[in-house]
């Protein structure tokens, strides 16, 4: 039983506040770790106290920035795992602030990884990567074969960050893995606007009343619920299959963004919405159909998604219906 693996552990997660890390803390809690998240709480990447709501007790916070070297080398040391989810997310701002990324989504990476070297060279690492880095896809679905070519500047930022964890992984004997995450949905991510998902924005307007928009709406994804992408981390962290390994996450099945938007207002029980060209900003950096190959993960540690989309929807949008107003 893996869950027993981090019974009594203790565990870091960088970007703890925010929609995934929070959700992984919930677990790592349920199943008896001593957690301690840190998180920035910067407006623009996703951190939200009321994450937490009903653990607060049960989980040490520390508000600090990863960029904050001395922070990170004294928060590593004597930590089991290290979870390292923080980044900054969005596409478009990598574009208009290319630094900003640069910063938090390589050079951080690389002195988190410098901490554990000095200070806990036992750790175990999982860096939550990104489909991004392969850009627009030359065959589908994308295996981890596939070239690596990213069209923004966060995909080529998160490469970097992903390069490093397996280097370290591979020179320096700290142990650690990545998963290249596509579309993780479901509750506690952010929805007040598109910087997480696509999806917040559409799931926030339907819960209001409005109707939302499509853009292009043929374009083919797979989607991670968060619960199953919670169960991928704590299996690569259990595996030593996993090491120095970079695995894709999928989902239960590929569909159109015009048929994902069917599907909310089935699951919503109501809505419209009305179907747009890409705007041109946007456009730019999409990369058109996506679907992932995760084969390897499947085959290798036993993962698979257990939530089909459509009871994710249902639970992000119940989720929403209560707990609106603290993610606006």
């Amino acid at each position: 039983m893996i869950d027993a693996l981090f019974k009594e552990r203790k565990v870091l997660i960088t970007g703890g506040l925010g929609f995934i890390g929070s959700n992984l803390a919930r677990r790592l809690i349920e199943i008896g770790a001593e957690v301690l998240v840190v998180d920035s709480l910067i407006p623009e990447y996703g951190g939200n106290i009321f994450n937490i709501a009903g653990i607060e007790d049960k989980v040490k916070v520390n508000i600090s920035d990863v960029r904050d070297e001395h922070s990170m080398r004294y928060l590593v040391q004597g930590q089991d795992y290290l979870f390292n989810l923080a980044g900054q997310t969005s596409h478009l701002d990598s574009m208009h602030d290319p630094y900003s990324d640069l910063e938090i989504n390589c050079r951080s990476q690389l002195s988190i990884l410098e901490a554990c070297r000095k200070y806990n060279p036992d750790i175990q690492v999982v860096f939550a990567s990104t489909r991004q880095l392969y850009g627009k896809p030359d065959y589908l679905p994308v295996d981890e074969k596939h070239l690596l070519r990213p069209v923004d500047v966060n995909g080529i930022n998160k490469m970097a960050g992903e390069w490093y964890h397996i280097l370290y992984n591979n020179v320096y004997g700290i142990r650690s893995c990545a998963l290249r995450l596509t579309n993780t949905y479901g509750s506690r991510m952010r929805v007040k606007d598109a910087r997480q998902t696509f999806l917040g924005i559409w799931i926030r307007l339907l819960v209001e009343g409005k109707p939302f928009e499509v853009w292009g709406g043929e374009q083919l994804r797979d989607f991670t619920y968060v619960d199953d992408a919670v169960d991928a981390m704590l299996i690569v962290a259990a595996s030593e299959e996993a090491k120095g390994q970079a695995f894709n996450l999928g989902g239960d099945c590929v569909i159109s963004l015009k048929d994902t938007a069917e599907l909310l207002i089935k699951a919503n029980g109501g809505g419209e919405f009305t179907v747009r060209s890409f705007p041109a900003e946007r456009k730019l950096i999409d990369i058109g159909d996506y679907y992932a190959d995760d084969r390897l993960i499947r085959e290798l540690l036993g993962w698979k998604p257990k939530v089909s989309l459509l009871e994710g929807l249902s639970r992000t949008i119940a989720f929403y219906r209560e707990h609106l107003p603290h993610y606006l």
